[in-house]
């Protein structure tokens, strides 16, 4: 009588689909993931950092929003070139510039800038200085309010309290001479309102304590601006550009807004 051999292959093979199993239970959700970094989490590179809100920039970007305890900051500051133009700087916190990884996941604390001038996209920047050139502000339509606003590698635009974090700065004439003395100890913010719009998109205003305060805001219809905090008020007539002047004398971040049309316009952060 012949006996029946054993299959020997069966073990084998049961071993080999248990290690595919295995392997298979290890990765990500079973997909490849974009720009997958050591240390970092699945949540974290599919961009799931802080709330993703229906709103965007103004821009087309949708805002994702952060808790305010160690969400990005940004201030700007800008200064005459010598031979052209101007020069912006990004002084950043919490946050670092990340060109590499442009396209990818919404990483804390990541990502680029976007500078706009009079509320239209004027450039990417993925450093702390950007030059400005003459020419790139007549191609842009000109104009003198200059906005830096965080986004995140995904595109998306970090924001806090459901507004993008932001700051702006004022440019002298462009044609004038870049010896340009810079301005005095005052920080100048222009908003304009048109169609129910807001126009930069609100962000924040960052204020050294003590400094000088000139809001200068620009309706299409009767309004009332209201500054929080200092209880300033102004009646904003229509078609026409109203001026509200303050020191900044108290510390916190505080809402500008308008009474009629309950807009937010901006949020002064001083420091």
């Amino acid at each position: 009588m012949t006996r029946a051999r054993p299959n020997r292959a069966r073990p084998a093979l049961a071993l080999l689909t248990a290690a595919v199993l295995v392997l298979g239970a290890g990765a990500c959700g079973g997909r490849a993931t974009t720009h997958h970094k050591p240390g970092t989490s699945h949540a974290e590179d599919t961009g799931s950092n802080g709330r993703l809100l229906k709103a965007d920039d103004g821009d087309g970007h949708r805002l994702r929003q952060v808790d305010a305890d160690g969400a990005p900051e940004v201030d700007l500051a800008v200064r005459p070139d010598s031979e052209d133009g101007w020069n912006a700087h990004l002084t950043v916190r919490n946050f670092r510039f990340t060109p590499d990884s442009v396209g990818g996941g919404a990483l804390a604390g990541r990502g680029h800038a976007r500078l706009f001038l009079d509320g239209h996209p004027l450039a990417r920047v993925y450093g702390a200085w950007f030059h400005l050139p003459e020419s790139l502000l007549r191609a842009a339509g000109g104009g003198t309010h200059l906005t830096a606003g965080l986004y995140a590698d995904d595109h998306t635009a970090w924001a806090v309290g459901s507004a993008p974090v932001r700051a702006a700065a004022t440019l002298g004439d462009a044609s004038a001479s870049p010896a340009a003395p810079p301005d005095d100890d005052t920080t100048t913010v222009d908003i304009a309102i048109k169609d129910g719009k807001v126009s930069p998109a609100p962000g924040r205003t960052e204020i050294k304590k003590g400094r000088t305060v000139r809001l200068r805001v620009h309706s299409d219809r009767d309004d009332v601006l209201h500054v929080h905090g200092y209880d300033k008020e102004a009646k904003l007539p229509a078609g026409r550009t109203v001026t509200v002047t303050f020191t900044a004398g108290r510390t916190g971040l505080f809402e500008v807004e308008t009474h009629g049309s309950d807009l937010l316009l901006t949020q002064l952060v001083v420091r």
